[in-house]
């Protein structure tokens, strides 16, 4: 017989799974303008005078009632193979739904089938339920019911309710900056099209406007080939937006290119350009890969080749950031840009830094200059005023009150602390909400937003089946949506849980303009059961639900009081 539960967004149910094991989520609260999300888990367990040909599924037409149902989504949560769950670093760290190889939910792909759901036999699986609750919604309890009915075919019928609060109070809208880096190679190699064909461009849109969606304001811009995750000596597919042109006179530019990306960007939503790095990775001591005209010749001019401070590059880079910033400036787009120097530079790189740091800096001056970094000394010498440190190295520039503080995760980010792996729990994806609130995070980084390829960049990956790059990182951590045969993204559900970490920042926010932030970070620090820090995630998906309750529950009582 067919058997649901609604559960929350924070429980990943694994196909051979109880559905008796999972607590039942009956009612939720949320604020107007709010993302909300949750599951339907469904099951279906044949009985043993089935005819055998009947026993193999349950085909049910999924029903829906409410009057919030209107502004809902719906979608399986499908599974993805996943061969090694963790890293070596994870040993010790019990935040994963399973270690062991096999299926894990991840993908949200539309209903199929007439927007009918297929059980398998005593397997377990879920609908993702996505309500976008509009900010205009009266304030009040609505019921929301679900069914699931096979009884024409003799197989059941279900049904499963649940009730969500609108709180009457508008989540705030202002964000931190976001940025999850778009390769834009990556589609043009998934996809087998030309760069900056018409397709690619109706591509890259796509995927971009799914990035707004999920929070992300801030876009990488590739000025020229960003030089990440290249292998030493290898290149990556050219996707240069500024044309160069090189004669006996020096440089010209041709930024047609970028102005359509620009206006891509105004369309859409996004607010902020990410131009790419001017140095290699890991130690700015290269060049990037730069194209040009060179007597009717368009050859590489620049790159691994090319010494990152030496004078034919630094004239030459001088004289881009100089037309780039004036073309900017005429469309009042300067200030919206945001530069790079070398992404990750260690120890070891501080004086390579700073000598490629030194070429820039002057016609910088004024624009904000940022890397994702892990070593405190490159912030205390004064190498980088806006930081970006991982979050588990993030400690000392909390201590010194660096002001203005990002932090990001990638790859190495594999224990206590949060992050979006496949087989992590979504409780420890979200915490990051309550970790950036605590600690006055005004942006995240995170390097894969559609990363399909294996390390170095050396060949095309299939995301559908390498989630782990081809066995370099952990799975998940190179992309968060999944490439459509059709050229649209479809969402992880790791993109959509940390989403809800940045709706609950939101709602802390609002929750502090009553009650002041320290009433706030007592909340969290309760909830959690310490005092928070970046390395003390949730424990369960029930401290967060709990803990966002609470928030909800004061917003309303201030709210109703006046």
């Amino acid at each position: 017989m067919i058997q649901t539960k609604i559960v929350s967004s924070l429980e990943k149910a694994l196909l051979e799974e109880n559905i008796e094991g999972f607590q039942p989520l009956d009612r939720i609260s949320a604020l107007k303008g709010e993302r909300l999300s949750f599951q339907l888990l469904h099951t279906f367990r044949p009985s043993p005078a089935m005819d055998p040909l009947e026993r193999n599924r349950a085909k049910c037409k999924l029903k829906a009632e409410g009057e919030l149902i209107q502004y809902a989504t719906l979608r399986d949560v499908c599974n993805v193979p996943v061969e090694r769950p963790t890293v070596e670093k994870a040993v010790g760290d019990e935040d994963y739904i399973s270690k062991r190889p096999g299926l894990f939910p991840d993908l949200l792909r539309p209903l199929h089938y007439e927007n009918s759901v297929i059980c398998a036999p005593n397997l377990l699986a879920s609908v993702w339920v996505e309500i976008n609750i509009p900010e205009d919604i009266s304030a009040g309890e609505y019921v929301l019911k679900f069914m699931l009915d096979a009884s024409e075919s003799g197989k059941g019928f279900a049904e499963s309710v649940i009730t969500v609060e609108v709180i009457n109070a508008v989540i705030p809208k202002e964000d931190i900056y976001l940025t999850q880096w778009m390769h834009c190679d990556c589609l043009a190699n998934y996809y087998n099209v030309e760069v900056w064909s018409e397709r690619h461009w109706e591509i890259v849109e796509n995927f971009a406007r799914v990035a707004v969606k999920n929070g992300i304001n801030m876009l990488l811009t590739p000025v020229f080939t960003p030089p990440l995750d290249t292998e030493i000596g290898g290149e990556r597919r050219t996707t240069q937006l500024v044309g160069v042109k090189k004669d006996a006179d020096g440089y010209s530019f041709d930024f047609s290119l970028l102005d359509r990306w620009v206006e891509m960007c105004d369309r859409i939503g996004i607010k902020y350009f990410e131009i790419s790095h001017l140095f290699t990775q890991w130690g700015a001591h290269h060049a990037p890969k730069v194209m040009a005209m060179v007597d009717g010749e368009y050859k590489r001019i620049f790159g691994w080749d090319t010494e990152a401070a030496g004078e034919s590059y630094a004239a030459f880079l001088r004289a881009f950031l100089k037309a780039l910033l004036c073309h900017m400036k005429k469309n009042g787009n300067d200030q919206r840009c945001f530069f790079h120097i070398s992404d990750e530079p260690g120890i070891a790189h501080l004086e390579s830094y700073k000598a490629a740091k030194a070429i820039v800096s002057e016609i910088l001056e004024g624009y904000t200059i940022m890397d994702a970094l892990s070593k405190y000394e490159f912030y205390k010498d004064g190498l980088v005023e806006t930081p970006i440190p991982a979050s588990n190295h993030i400690a000392p520039f909390i201590e010194a009150n660096a002001p203005n503080l990002w932090t990001y995760y990638c790859c190495s980010q594999t224990q206590k602390v949060s992050n979006r792996f496949i087989a992590m729990t979504s409780f420890r994806n979200r915490s990051i909400g309550f970790q950036m609130y605590k600690y006055d995070i005004v942006g995240f980084l995170h390097w894969g937003y559609n990363f399909y390829a294996n390390y170095g960049s050396v060949d095309v990956i299939n995301p559908y089946l390498q989630q782990d790059g081809d066995g370099w990182v952990s799975p998940g951590d190179a992309y968060s949506v999944y490439p459509s045969h059709t050229g649209e993204a479809l969402e992880s559900l790791r993109i959509v849980v940390f989403y809800e970490a940045l709706q609950d920042m939101k709602a802390m926010k609002l929750c502090e303009k009553y009650y002041g932030k320290a009433a706030v970070v007592k909340e969290i620090d309760a909830a959690i059961g310490t005092s928070v820090t970046f390395d003390t995630c949730a424990k369960s998906a029930d401290a967060i639900l709990k803990l966002r309750e609470k928030i909800n529950a004061m917003i309303k009582s201030a709210v109703e009081n006046g």
